[in-house]
């Protein structure tokens, strides 16, 4: 029970974030933009049980509570636009300072099934991690594009379609990449005579 109580909030925050470019066609040009402004809070207020466990998401919350903000202020749509480019910008801040200050991301989730990562898994997982900051870079860049230059059909299309299929193929495409670098660091640990442990990344 408890644990289903933790992730309540997330599943929340994952829901709510993933309709909310939806939300945002569907009341273009039929409800006012202070009130659009709302989701923006709603998303903020699915984040509040974890601002005490992440520093991260306090700064998520800071954001997105100024682009409600200025939509309110202004009755304007391009701040809400916006959130997903700020989505992008916080997992970038979070993945790339992994980096800095290793473990990476990546690393800390491969270690939750295999805590004794082989030399050649942390360095893979890296790499991993270096990835997905290029894959943020870009789905920022080409969101704050539809934000400023598209409609909002366009937008809503992107960010709520497109950008998950990009990152459902990434997924797949990384796991067939795992696949392959394991079984090539096992094919050579055979031919070099040392024992496999059967760790894995």
């Amino acid at each position: 029970m408890h644990n289903i109580r933790r992730l309540l909030p997330t599943a929340a925050s994952v829901l709510v974030t993933l309709l909310y470019p939806l939300a945002i066609w569907l009341g273009h040009g039929r409800v006012e933009p202070r009130l659009l402004a709302l989701l923006l809070v709603l998303a903020a207020a699915t984040r509040l049980p974890s601002l005490k466990l992440k520093r991260s998401s306090r700064w998520w919350l800071a954001g997105a509570l100024l682009l409600a903000a200025l939509a309110i202020w202004n009755n304007a749509l391009l701040p809400l636009k916006l959130y997903p480019v700020l989505v992008n910008l916080g997992m970038l801040a979070v993945f790339s300072y992994s980096l800095y200050a290793p473990p990476s991301i990546i690393e800390r989730m491969a270690r939750l099934t295999d805590p004794d990562l082989p030399v050649y898994a942390i360095a893979y997982t890296r790499r991993v991690t270096q990835v997905w900051c290029g894959f943020f870079v870009i789905n920022g860049g080409l969101a704050l594009f539809t934000a400023l230059c598209c409609s909002a059909a366009v937008w809503s299309l992107y960010n709520g379609v497109v950008a998950y299929v990009l990152m459902g193929c990434l997924f797949a495409g990384e796991y067939l990449v795992r696949v392959l670098v394991r079984r090539n660091h096992r094919r050579l640990d055979a031919q070099s005579g040392l024992p496999q442990d059967g760790q894995h990344v």
